[in-house]
């Protein structure tokens, strides 16, 4: 679909040597949606399609880099070449650079006369727009691409660039350099968060493929299960039963997903080989009731600092805490509140903090409409949050109704969050980490700075790059390999082992596999930091290995895979889950060849134990690098590593999730 066309758009091959109208091109500049991608197109006026050279400026003006077809792939030329945008679309994926001289500035043309300054590109691979001075002549643009090749300028003798840099900016947020006010620095990332998976359905197969490619963040925030027969099909032609692509292409497509990521690097060089360990039977591991008010009354002092901060942190590892004590205590567990401080430094903490968070909020407040139409970035990230707040969890009586109190301070939350953080702005899912800590809260500055502590740790999540999903991601897969080898081997087989189905897990904490109640409970476990780092990775491995055996047992292939996954969500046992990790955590640290690249992710390090220790086995062993012992003896446990309670000492119901 072309969303934009202007004629009259010229290039000056001259570059102002001379006013011969030969050495003006006049051409068409089109903006086309195709598929999950928008090309920017221009081409000279009388041009016909030619697939076989496409040409660009390159970074000196003494030559053209030109877009051949890779001999494989090349087309005859004549009446059977293609002559469709579409035609011209399927090209693009087989070219290959070359130089070529081009030293006299003139248009050069084929031997039938066919210009060959005719490009196009993609909006992903745009890096800045440079515009004229203003009252210098005819308006014109210059594309500058990633790799550094800067198109020739586009002069616009009918009109402005006005209509398209509009146009740009519905795909892609555009903001003025720092060091140079023409030049348009080009960022496609949160345009791309803010889509709707929804809309993927709508698409051709193809592109819903090439959106997770391109866009795991939005593509693994939807619904998994509704998407599944899509990614099938979208290797199929136009002939399903004879021109299906071998499955070891699906896998090799989304092994691609996230740029960088390598998941099976154990035979690689530079890389431990994981060999198969025996790790041992998985011990019991047992939880305890939630930590009381009265517990954690008893453990401060006379000026309100804690006591013992490592044993509060155990009991709250082993059975969370009860609601009336989270709005304190998720302070200290996020560093909002330093665990030694007394209770008049918080107090006048809070009321730095709050002076602060209302000068921040002023600043976006003060913004008016005409000052936000000419901020792209915060117009961008106003629309992006108001999309999500209205997507919030309304499970929750905190967020029911349209104009409940809540949404409108989870808008005003993440809007201050943009101008305490305004480079990484908002990006989808950081709703999600919000809204059940303003639920605890109930209380608009403290929620923001928790929120802020809980976005120190989440930060590489969101940036554009996806280092932190990245490294999560392999780590995941090195710790499952060590606590399976055979399960992984499965997954691999059935072009599973990427993990891919893992991506939105790690990116919001397990905010939409659990229900409001249970996401309180985990995360306050998992602040703890203990028994190791990196204890989410251990959950996930929990949940994996819970669902193996169903798996495997029913033979599932890609597509079961990834739907049975999805559909896992709100039906997982937190405590359950909870135990699982912990005792896998154990196994792990009491292996007595551990690999290097394990004992680094979960921060264990190597120590001889003397036949005094606890063990009583004088060889070498895993250890925490934790200051105490973990599983010292902590009272009252309720509940049993297979999701069991005692009758006797049964856990209260839990309590009705609204605001005090």
């Amino acid at each position: 679909q072309v969303v934009y066309e202007q004629e009259g758009v010229f290039i000056h091959s001259s570059c102002g040597k001379n006013d011969d109208q030969d050495n003006l091109i006049a051409g068409v500049l089109r903006v086309i949606e195709k598929e999950n991608e928008v090309i920017v197109d221009w081409r000279p006026s009388d041009d016909t399609l030619d697939n076989s050279n496409i040409l660009c400026a390159g970074k000196d003006s003494s030559s053209v880099v030109e877009w051949t077809q890779t001999p494989k792939e090349k087309s005859p030329r004549g009446a059977d070449r293609p002559s469709s945008y579409e035609a011209e679309w399927d090209m693009v994926t087989t070219v290959s650079f070359k130089k070529k001289p081009h030293s006299n500035g003139d248009a050069t043309t084929h031997a039938n006369g066919e210009s060959k300054w005719s490009f196009l590109f993609s909006l992903t691979d745009l890096k800045s727009i440079k515009q004229n001075k203003e009252g210098m002549g005819w308006s014109y643009l210059v594309f500058c691409l990633k790799d550094d090749v800067r198109l020739p300028a586009l002069h616009f003798h009918h009109g402005d660039s006005k209509l398209l840099i509009k146009c740009l900016e519905k795909h892609v947020v555009l903001s003025e350099s720092p060091q140079d006010k023409r030049i348009l620095l080009v960022n496609s990332q949160n345009k791309s968060l803010s889509q709707s998976f929804e809309n993927l359905l709508d698409e051709p197969s193809y592109g819903l493929l090439q959106k997770l490619k391109k866009d795991p963040y939005t593509a693994t925030m939807g619904r998994f299960s509704k998407v599944t027969n899509y990614i099938f099909d979208s290797f199929r032609l136009t002939d399903p039963s004879t021109q299906r692509r071998p499955p070891s292409e699906m896998a090799d497509f989304l092994n691609d997903a996230i740029p960088g990521l390598k998941i099976n690097q154990q035979e690689e060089p530079g890389f431990e080989v994981i060999t198969r360990i025996d790790l041992g039977k998985q011990p019991e591991v047992t939880r305890r009731e939630p930590v009381t008010a009265e517990e954690w009354a008893k453990n401060m002092d006379s000026e309100g600092r804690i006591l013992n901060v490592d044993y509060i942190k155990q009991l709250i590892f082993k059975g969370g805490l009860c609601h009336a004590l989270r709005k304190e205590a998720w302070k200290f567990l996020l560093g909002y509140f330093p665990w030694n401080s007394t209770k008049e430094e918080r107090a006048n903490l809070q009321k730095r903090k709050t002076d602060e968070y209302f000068r921040m909020k002023l600043q976006w407040k003060s913004v008016s409409e005409e000052q936000e139409k000419r901020n792209s970035r915060l117009r961008d990230y106003r629309s992006l949050i108001e999309k999500d707040v209205n997507r919030t969890d309304r499970t929750n009586k905190f967020y029911e109704g349209e104009d409940n109190p809540g949404l409108i301070l989870l808008h005003d939350i993440l809007m201050t969050y943009c101008m305490y953080d305004f480079d990484l702005g908002y990006v989808q899912g950081m709703s999600d980490l919000l809204s059940p800590v303003l639920y605890v809260m109930e209380n608009e500055v403290d929620a923001f700075w928790c929120f802020v502590s809980y976005m120190d740790q989440m930060h590489q999540n969101f940036e554009e790059q996806m280092q932190g999903m990245k490294t999560q991601l392999i780590q995941l897969s090195t710790l499952l390999r060590l606590l399976d080898s055979g399960f992984c081997s499965y997954l691999e087989s059935q072009d599973s082992g990427y993990l891919y189905f893992c991506f939105r897990w790690l990116l919001i904490r397990f905010k939409r596999e659990f229900s409001f109640q249970d996401i309180l409970r985990l995360w306050e476990v998992m602040w703890t930091e203990l028994p190791c780092q990196n204890f989410h990775l251990l959950l996930c491995c929990a949940i994996l290995e819970s669902e193996k055996q169903q798996i495997m047992e029913k033979h599932y292939g890609f597509n079961e895979i990834l739907k049975h996954v999805n559909e896992l969500s709100m039906k997982i046992d937190v405590e359950f889950i909870l135990c699982k990790a912990e005792a896998i955590s154990m196994q792990m640290m009491n292996c007595k060849e551990l690999p290097q690249a394990v004992s680094e992710i979960l921060g264990i390090e190597s120590r001889s134990v003397t036949p005094d220790s606890d063990t009583g086995d004088d060889d070498s062993a895993a250890v925490l690098s934790c200051p105490t012992s973990l599983y010292q003896s902590i009272p009252t446990p309720v509940a049993a590593a297979n999701g069991s309670r005692d009758s006797a000492q049964q856990a209260p119901e839990a309590q009705s999730l609204t605001p005090a």
